[in-house]
């Protein structure tokens, strides 16, 4: 992931914006993004804010509502798999996610579920429900 650019060139960018100089010829004089430039000043004239915000994913999930439901599926049915839990999301909540989404949640919860079917009923079963991993 790239650093954030430091504060001391947004200060210098945001305040040669507001002396009058253009988000693009800021970004030029400093050799940064015209676009980097405009969302930083855009940002100073709308709320204050100068400083970098946190850089990453802000760590809440579509999943989080859902914890209690999944946890009581997986306790019920250990050897339950991720595309299991995928399709009985989508059944009984209407909520759609990425396998990657429920890897995430499972591994953030420490709970175990199956990568594959483990059997070719299950396999099976999610043909016939319309649903696929």
């Amino acid at each position: 992931m790239a650093r954030p650019y430091s504060q001391d060139l947004r200060d210098r960018v945001i305040e040669a914006a507001l002396a009058g100089a253009t988000a693009r010829d800021v970004a030029t004089r400093f050799g940064i993004a015209p676009s980097t430039a405009t969302r930083w000043v855009k940002r100073m004239k709308e709320t204050g804010e100068r400083k970098a915000r946190r850089q990453g994913h802000g760590g809440v999930s579509k999943l989080d509502a859902h914890r209690e439901f999944l946890l009581a599926i997986i306790s019920e049915t250990p050897r339950i798999t991720i595309c299991a839990l995928r399709a009985r999301l989508l059944a009984e909540r209407s909520l759609h996610v990425g396998a990657a989404t429920m890897w995430a949640f499972l591994r953030r919860e420490r709970a175990n579920a199956k990568a594959q079917p483990h059997s070719l009923a299950e396999a099976g079963e999610r043909q016939s429900s319309g649903f696929s991993c």
